[in-house]
């Protein structure tokens, strides 16, 4: 009995001893691990020995490799392509030239050929302002080839009739001329507001774009904010304006931007003139000094452009007589022609002129100003 008591004393000790063992052991350890934080945090606390860092670094390193999330792939780069610029898409007489159609709407719609037909068709061209004497002479041949090829439908009459005009407009040169290796000047003349300023800057953007070097010369001293507009083209098409002072010499500027393309080895000067003056000198006369000046070395006058507003119909063929007479006109642009019912005047000028129309404005944009295309127009005239 004594000695069960004893053995059970025994082991209350032993227990008792190591349980004081173990809270003595944790306290250590907290002690210690008191020490290393604040030896992290504190400046001038006791210095963590090197193993016991190294141990606790090793295993911040394996706690952090444990819980990293594996790195994503990269994506692949996405290009996205690039479609170029659709170049500017040519204007078409038959979708611009709406209202000259119209003027032929009533005649098309004849199915045979009778006097109707005949008083129609007469009415339509003069309306178109053909002029008296070019219809008439056009209606004389249409009606022998009716008699002589025995046409006797409406259709067949309207192919004869776009077969003589496009005969009347064919064999013209209507390309503009440019001398290599020459200081080429190109004269643009015409009543004010018929839309010269803005021809010479569409006109001026379109040969920078083919590879020209192009210098423009504010010659219409005379109108107000002409050189101010002209100097807005030459910005938007990479060209050199030449001015001078409101009122002065036209001849001398001109001549003067001349002599700056022939030093830089500009290719084209394109030379605006005056509409009209504000004095009394008669402006035929300061157009002829103005051709004149522009042919002297080094420029070389290649072309001289009378621009019409295809609008004013007849009142323009009176312009080309007299704007031929002074400077020798070698072609013609024809603008406005989208709001015209007057297409006609194309008709009259080569007839009675024997002037080519080589350009033609077909609405605002410097794309708008195309060549003109003889058999392309005459189809429009009486497309559906």
């Amino acid at each position: 009995m004594e000695a069960a008591i004893a053995i059970l004393i025994l082991l209350v000790v032993l227990i008792g001893a190591a349980g004081l063992l173990i809270s003595s052991r944790k306290r250590k350890e907290a002690i210690e691990l008191e020490s290393v934080r604040q030896s992290t945090l504190a400046p001038g606390a006791p210095t963590v020995p090197p193993e016991v860092k190294e141990e606790l670094e090793a295993k911040k390193a394996e706690a952090a490799e444990a819980i990293e999330a594996p790195e994503a792939p990269e994506a692949p780069e996405v290009v996205i392509p690039v479609e170029p610029e659709a170049p500017a898409k040519r204007p078409s007489f038959r979708d611009r030239i709406a209202r000259a159609r119209a003027t032929f709407a009533g005649f098309l719609g004849r199915t045979t050929i009778d006097a109707d037909t005949w008083d129609e068709l007469e009415e339509a061209l003069i309306r178109a302002d053909l002029g008296v004497g070019p219809a008439t002479a056009l209606l004389d041949q249409l009606k022998a080839r009716v008699k002589d090829e025995g046409l006797e439908t409406g259709d067949q009459l309207v192919e004869a009739l776009k077969d003589e005009m496009k005969q009347r407009l064919a064999g013209s040169d209507r390309t503009l001329k440019l001398d290599e290796g020459r200081t080429n000047v190109w004269l643009f003349v015409g009543v004010n507001g018929v839309g010269k300023t803005t021809t010479i800057g569409k006109l001026g953007k379109r040969q920078a774009d083919a590879g020209h070097t192009v210098v423009m010369a504010a010659g219409d001293t005379f109108r107000a904010a002409a050189a101010e507009q002209l100097g807005t083209w030459a910005e938007r098409s990479g060209a050199t304006l030449v001015r001078g002072a409101e009122g002065g010499d036209p001849s001398a500027i001109i001549f003067d931007a001349i002599e700056s393309a022939a030093a830089k080895g500009a290719d084209l000067v394109l030379a605006d003139t005056a509409g009209r003056l504000h004095t009394k000198s008669n402006l035929m006369e300061e157009l002829k000094k103005v051709r004149r000046v522009a042919d002297k070395d080094p420029g070389h006058v290649t072309e001289v452009l009378l621009v019409l507003d295809a609008t004013t119909g007849q009142n323009g063929l009176v312009q080309a007589r007299q704007f031929t007479e002074a400077t020798e006109v070698t072609g013609v642009v024809l603008t406005k022609l989208d709001g015209s019912a007057k297409g006609g005047i194309v008709f009259a000028i080569q007839a009675e002129l024997g002037i080519p129309v080589k350009l033609v404005g077909l609405g605002e944009t410097a794309d708008d100003l195309i060549d003109f295309d003889p058999d392309e127009f005459v189809d429009a005239l009486f497309s559906a």
